[in-house]
């Protein structure tokens, strides 16, 4: 991707309502989330021009912040419950079964273990699956079957 291009895709992400962003050409991983009033990018593969990034800043309303790998590993506890969630990773339409006849993945109470399917995200005609990031008991399923949910949006709670 040219870096004119580039600029213009962050700028455009940035003004528009979307909550969250990911683009991979050629082995460069581009994510963006939006968290209230903040933007956060990640790149991975390669670095982002200090231009790109200096031009969203310049963005009105906005700033910007580098994310980190760490970052994304680190849990938040929703509403001081215990435990660590598991969030979606794009945008579309939460599955808790493979297909409407088959039983869930999981369900409350289920253990788990890190890498285990545990549910679907459609997006766009394409069906992602949802993996367990660690090893636990499911303590609550966030989202309903059939539901739509956003980047970053809480959809399980391992203990």
């Amino acid at each position: 991707m040219e870096f004119e291009q580039l600029v213009t895709l962050i700028q455009t992400v940035s003004d528009s309502t979307l909550t969250g962003f990911k683009y991979e050409e050629n082995g460069i991983k581009l994510s963006m989330s939006r968290e209230k009033d903040k933007v956060a990018f990640a790149a991975a593969g390669a670095a982002i021009p200090a231009e790109a990034l200096q031009a969203v800043q310049a963005a009105p309303q906005m700033t910007a912040a580098l994310q980190t790998a760490e970052d994304d590993e680190e849990s938040t506890s929703m509403e001081d419950k215990p435990g660590r969630l598991i969030k979606s990773p794009l945008v579309g339409t939460f599955y808790v079964a493979p297909s409407e006849e088959a039983e869930p993945f999981v369900e409350a109470g289920a253990s788990v273990k890190k890498g285990q399917t545990i549910a679907i995200v459609e997006a766009m005609k394409l069906m992602n699956d949802i993996e367990s990031e660690f090893d636990g008991t499911v303590a609550e399923v966030l989202v309903a079957n059939g539901e739509a949910v956003e980047y970053g949006q809480p959809l399980f709670r391992i203990v």
